[in-house]
C-alpha cells in the first residue's frame, strides 16, 4: 500500500509527516499520531482525520492461493500507547468505498491483586506502556529469540532479525507452539501477562458509500492524472472523527475496603449485641474507674499490728493458785 494522495487532520493539510511506519503480523502498516497542534473539540465529518489512499493493486505480490483475494484496506483505532492489533481489531474497507468511523473513548481503570487482576509493579522493556497485546509481543519475542537466535521482523526486541527461512522453519513452529501450550497468557494477575491497570479503547460504528461520484470521479482523474477505471479499482477514502465530545469510564472498586469493613462490624455489634463505641468507652471508663478505687483503698488502709507488740505492753495475768489447809 502506498500513501501517495492527499490526506488532512482538523482541516490541515498534508499530514504525511504524521504517518510512522510499523510491521504488523499483515506486513507493512502506517499509524497516525497527531500532536503537534493545539487541542481542538469537533465531532463533525471532515473535521478529524481524512485519508484518501491509493493502494495500488499491480503491485501487490500477495499470493491468491493463500486467501488474499481482498482489495482495500484495513485499519485499526488504538491509543497511542497501544501497538496496532490490525490481525484481531481490524476493519477493512475495499477500494471504491468511503469509509467513515464515529469513534468514541472507553477507559478502563482495573483493581490491582487481590482485588483485580492488574499488577501495577510489571514494567516492558520495548515498550513505554504496559499493555496485555504489548506484553504479549515481547513474550513471544523472548521465547523465539532463546530457541532460534533471531527475532522475526514483527516482533520488538534486539538480536538479529529472523530471515524467511529460519522464520518459516523455527520461529513459526515456536508461535503455534507456543500457542498450543499456553506459554504466553493474558488475563489473571498470576500469567504471563495480566490486564493493565488502566486501558484506553475505542468503539467504532463504520457506515459505507460509494466512492467516488460520477462528478467526483471526473475531478480526481483529471487532479492526479488517472484513468477513471484505475481510480475505481485503487482509491479509498477513510473519515474517522469522534462520535461525541465525552469519553466512557468503567472502574473497578473494592467490594469491602477497610473503613467499609469496621463499620460492618460495629454494625453487627450494635445489632446483635447492643453494642457500639460509646459503650466500650463506657466499659473501658468503668474498668478503669473501679481500679482506681481499688488502688486508693488499698492504700489508706490501715496497718495490722502484731501480736508480739500486743503482749508487751499487756503481758497476761499470773494464775493464782489456792492451797487448801492439811
Amino acid at each position: 500500500m502506498a500513501i501517495s494522495v492527499p490526506k488532512s487532520f482538523l482541516g490541515v493539510e498534508e499530514v504525511t509527516r504524521d504517518f510512522q511506519h510499523v510491521f504488523t503480523e499483515y506486513g507493512s502498516c502506517y499509524t497516525f499520531n497527531y500532536d503537534d497542534i493545539a487541542e481542538k473539540r469537533a465531532n463533525i465529518s471532515g473535521r478529524g482525520l481524512s485519508v484518501m489512499l491509493d493502494i495500488k493493486q499491480l503491485e501487490m505480490t500477495d499470493n491468491p492461493a493463500l486467501g488474499f483475494v481482498d482489495a482495500g484496506i484495513s485499519f485499526v483505532i488504538h491509543s497511542p500507547k497501544e501497538p496496532p492489533q490490525v490481525e484481531t481489531m481490524g476493519l477493512s474497507t475495499g477500494v471504491g468505498m468511503h469509509a467513515r468511523a464515529a469513534i468514541r473513548q472507553l477507559k478502563t481503570i482495573n483493581q490491582e491483586y487481590p482485588w483485580g487482576e492488574c499488577n501495577p509493579n510489571i514494567q516492558l522493556e520495548y515498550h513505554d506502556t504496559y499493555t496485555t497485546y504489548g506484553c504479549l509481543q515481547e513474550c513471544k519475542s523472548k521465547h523465539i529469540k532463546e530457541h532460534c537466535g533471531c527475532i522475526p521482523f514483527l516482533l520488538p526486541g534486539s538480536g538479529p532479525e529472523c530471515e524467511p527461512e529460519k522464520y518459516y522453519n523455527c520461529a513459526y513452529p515456536i508461535l503455534h507452539y507456543l500457542e498450543k501450550e499456553g506459554l504466553c497468557k493474558s488475563g489473571a494477575h498470576s500469567f504471563n501477562c495480566p490486564i493493565p491497570c488502566e486501558e484506553i479503547k475505542y468503539s467504532t460504528v463504520v457506515s459505507y458509500s460509494t466512492f467516488p461520484s460520477h462528478r467526483g470521479l471526473q475531478f480526481l482523474s483529471k487532479k492526479f492524472q488517472k484513468s477513471k477505471q484505475y481510480i475505481r479499482e485503487n482509491f479509498v477514502y477513510i473519515d474517522i472523527a469522534y462520535k461525541d465530545l465525552n469519553y466512557e469510564m468503567t472502574q473497578q472498586q473494592k467490594a469491602l475496603p477497610v473503613t467499609a469493613l469496621i463499620g460492618d462490624i460495629g454494625g453487627q455489634l450494635g445489632l446483635f449485641c447492643g453494642g457500639s463505641v460509646i459503650t466500650v468507652i463506657e466499659v473501658l471508663e468503668y474498668l478503669l474507674t473501679k481500679f482506681y478505687w481499688m488502688c486508693i483503698v488499698w492504700l489508706l488502709k490501715p496497718p495490722k499490728v502484731s501480736n508480739t507488740i500486743n503482749n508487751i505492753q499487756n503481758p497476761p495475768a499470773k494464775e493464782k493458785k489456792q492451797l487448801s489447809p492439811k
